[in-house]
């Protein structure tokens, strides 16, 4: 199967962020935790390039621990700042206003030095569309978001959200949409639910999630859904489908079924804590 993802709008959104980037001193990405490489944007390094940043693990608590230490490792070992958070339940949120700090601690030592004492850091999240930006500002602002207005300097419209005292957040939009080459991106974002299934073939995603699956977690298959000796990719949806009930008239298998009821149970968790890469197989060096 190809795998393609419309970006859309991508020279209007590029333009607006690098318009952006001059109003703000740290950019936060996030990226899922499951697909720490895949879901970054190729974009992103090159703008903010010359910006602090800081990296969240977001969804975190959907991938195993093993590998969300092997990521932060990694991370930090490229001089990113990295913080694991799950977004829904507001864990590692509190470790975010440190990490900031000490994100932009040579921005806040030339403000000490120029006597500009306790100025918000400005910041800008980032990140590919169903890896949960609007989820994270929420569970980060809480109730006592408070939209700040417009600044002095700033381009006229342009909103800034305080979320803490140490932090304000640019609301903008201009979040780029990464533009894949590699299928096995396309796969491992087709995995998590960030491209659209009704353009998918979801049985021959189901497949290729049985494969890493029986590969890499030996034994989620059959433990969650109850069944014995298949060993065949097809033939495990197969059982998937006649365990769940999934029947077409006839008492026929239905596979479709099966393969969504499949990728609803991956995603939500409930197969387990899953994570798909691997840092030493990020063969872009992102």
């Amino acid at each position: 199967m190809n795998y393609q993802w419309y970006p859309g709008h991508m020279t209007k959104a590029r333009r607006q962020m690098q318009e952006d980037l001059k109003l703000i001193d740290l950019m936060i990405e996030l990226v899922d935790a499951r697909v720490p490489a895949a879901s970054r944007n190729p974009d992103i390094d090159e703008l903010g390039k010359n910006k602090a940043r800081l990296i969240l693990l977001n969804k975190s608590d959907l991938a195993d621990e093993r590998g969300n230490d092997t990521w932060m490792e990694y991370f930090k070992g490229k001089g990113y700042s990295v913080v694991k958070v799950n977004s829904r339940s507001g864990a590692g949120m509190k470790a975010i206003n440190s990490a900031v700090q000490e994100a932009c601690k040579e921005k806040i030592e030339r403000d000490r030095k120029r006597g500009i004492l306790n100025r918000p850091v400005r910041a800008m999240v980032v990140g590919i569309p169903n890896v949960g930006k609007s989820t994270f500002i929420n569970a980060y602002a809480g109730r006592a978001c408070a939209k700040t207005g417009n600044k002095p300097g700033v381009t006229k419209g342009k909103q800034w959200i305080r979320l803490s005292k140490q932090l304000e957040l640019l609301d903008t939009p201009g979040i780029l949409w990464p533009k894949f080459e590699d299928q096995q991106v396309g796969l491992h974002l087709a995995m998590i639910g960030s491209i659209n299934d009704e353009i998918l073939n979801v049985e021959e995603l189901a497949l290729s999630v049985i494969d890493y699956l029986t590969a890499e977690y030996p034994g989620t298959l059959e433990k969650r859904f109850g069944f014995e000796g298949a060993t065949d990719r097809v033939e495990i949806l197969g059982e998937i489908a006649r365990v769940r009930g999934c029947l077409k008239k006839g008492s026929e298998l239905d596979y479709e079924k099966a393969a969504r009821l499949l990728m609803d149970d991956f995603r939500s968790g409930k197969l387990g804590r899953i994570t798909l890469e691997k840092p030493e197989e990020t063969a872009s060096g992102k």
